[in-house]
């Protein structure tokens, strides 16, 4: 991210093309070498990745974004010895309104935009699973901000287990490096719902606030460690009274879990997460130079996985035959508080309401949505057992489309739902 996401890279050219599968196949996924503009996204040079002294160019998005882990330094996460099952059934026919009354199929989706995986799933079942650009299903994914949800999950488990005594506790109170500090005056309830207060930009120019935290994070240019959240010293308001998004607060919450449970997150994850979820493939989660991860970012895992993560949240933390996250904590995690009219849709932003770390659909049906820069993102509804993981590779950090992916979303849950 060293000026707008300079990225150090360390691999060579991408991994073979894979073999394409026939196309609405039930019994497996579906591959190809293209997509949409896929020539400016490196096709012709096997979608590389970028180089360490660089900026990173947009032919380098695609090798970049299934490379993160070996990219910059990662912590593992081990899955378990097997796999929990996802059984699959054909592809249904799926229609969304493109704009301006067109009705497109997931067909048109992918040709206009650049999608890198899509995945769609109902009841447990993998309804949709196709690659683009040369994108393999054994390739981990990094979410970008889309780990902060997991960051929330943790929390809350955390919480459960006794480690976190109350969310008016404030982070100084489990991180002594924090004492004295802006974020650790801050109470951990609007920490979780980035209503800290504290003065923090977030707009991806390379110049931002968000830039300084990722160089003296994982980038290694600093330190690393709770000590580099200091820096952010200028309170605004009061706490608890306005949305403003700022991944430091993350980083806070993440530090928080690692000094009340004297566990690192990944490790952390992996016991309390990723085995129980019965991921088929290992995680990781990048860290800085004091070993703590990245906890606003970074989080690297195959797409069924990450299907799987959504899975367990449509079904409000159940997965597998076991209570995963404490069902308590994910509806109150992905609904809004009616006495904290701050986070509601509509308010929070012009579109999107805001929960512990979590997106929260409008509407009058509890949706939302886990959301990663350069187009991550994970949609669920509960209600329906719905999960849409769509992982993407767009040329900006934010959406120029107009909305495309929730276009999509919304004819999905058209189509699927009862």
């Amino acid at each position: 991210m060293r000026r707008a996401l300079v990225l150090t890279l360390l691999l060579a050219a991408c991994a073979p093309e894979p073999a394409p599968a026939p196309p609405h196949a039930a019994s497996a996924p579906v591959f190809s070498a293209g997509g949409w503009e896929a020539d400016a996204l490196g096709r012709a040079a096997g979608y590389p990745p970028g180089v360490r002294t660089r900026r990173m160019e947009r032919a380098e998005l695609v090798g970049s974004f299934t490379a993160y882990d070996r990219i910059w330094t990662a912590r593992p996460i081990h899955g378990p010895p097997v796999a929990s099952p996802l059984a699959r059934e054909p592809e249904p026919a799926i229609r969304y309104d493109a704009g301006g009354g067109a009705q497109r199929d997931i067909d048109h989706y992918l040709a206009s935009n650049p999608a890198t995986a899509l995945l769609i799933a109902k009841d447990g079942r993998l309804l949709v699973e196709r690659y683009q650009y040369a994108r393999r299903d054994d390739m981990r994914f990094t979410s970008f901000s889309m780990a902060k949800t997991i960051t929330a999950m943790l929390f809350g488990i955390a919480m459960s287990e006794g480690h976190i005594r109350s969310l008016d506790d404030t982070a100084e109170t489990y991180v002594p490096e924090l004492r004295g500090s802006q974020y650790g005056r801050t109470p951990l309830r609007a920490l979780l719902s980035m209503s800290s207060g504290v003065a923090f930009s977030e707009v991806y120019d390379g110049k931002d606030d968000v830039s300084k935290l990722a160089r003296d994070g994982f980038v290694g240019v600093g330190s690393g460690g709770p000590a580099v959240l200091r820096q952010f010293a200028a309170r605004e308001r009061a706490p608890d009274t306005k949305f403003s998004y700022a991944s430091a607060e993350t980083q806070v919450l993440g530090a928080v879990i690692v000094a009340a449970t004297g566990r690192s997150l990944a490790d952390y994850a992996g016991e309390k997460i990723w085995r129980p979820l019965g991921a088929e493939a290992d995680a990781s989660w990048l860290i800085d130079r004091a070993g703590l991860e990245a906890a606003f970012c970074c989080f690297q895992a195959v797409a069924r996985d990450w299907l799987r993560l959504g899975l367990m949240l449509a079904n409000d933390g159940a997965w597998n035959g076991r209570q995963i996250v404490p069902r308590a904590w994910i509806v109150a995690a992905t609904s809004v508080d009616p006495a904290r009219r701050h986070l509601a849709p509509g308010t929070a932003t012009r579109y999107f309401g805001y929960g512990y770390q979590t997106w929260i659909f409008p509407g009058p049906d509890r949706t939302f949505a886990l959301l990663g820069v350069y187009g991550q993102t994970i949609a669920v509804d509960p209600a329906n057992r719905i999960v849409m993981v769509h992982l993407s590779a767009r040329a900006t950090p934010t959406d120029p489309s107009g909305g495309q992916t929730f276009a999509l979303w919304r004819g999905v849950r058209a189509a699927l739902a009862k």
